[in-house]
């Protein structure tokens, strides 16, 4: 999770991820964030994210993205 949170801070520093739950629907992340943010997850953690799995449930929050990387990693 650490290391989600330094992605995170590198792609947009001025917000909180440690308490942002709102990430999508705040406008904190916008398109290009995403499609970096996504690069940067599959390549750290080994995994292929599925387009079905870019919604908002999923980039609302760190813990949520955390979720996503873990149950995908299982799956791997």
């Amino acid at each position: 999770m650490e290391r989600l949170i330094e992605i995170l801070e590198d792609i947009q520093p001025e917000v909180d991820f440690e308490t942002c739950t709102d990430l999508i629907d705040g406008h904190h992340l916008d398109s290009l964030s995403i499609l970096s943010l996504v690069a940067e997850m599959e390549e750290e953690f080994d995994i292929t994210i599925p387009t079905v799995e870019i919604i908002p449930e999923n980039f609302n929050s760190a813990k949520a993205l955390w979720s996503m990387i873990e149950r995908l990693q299982e799956e791997e």
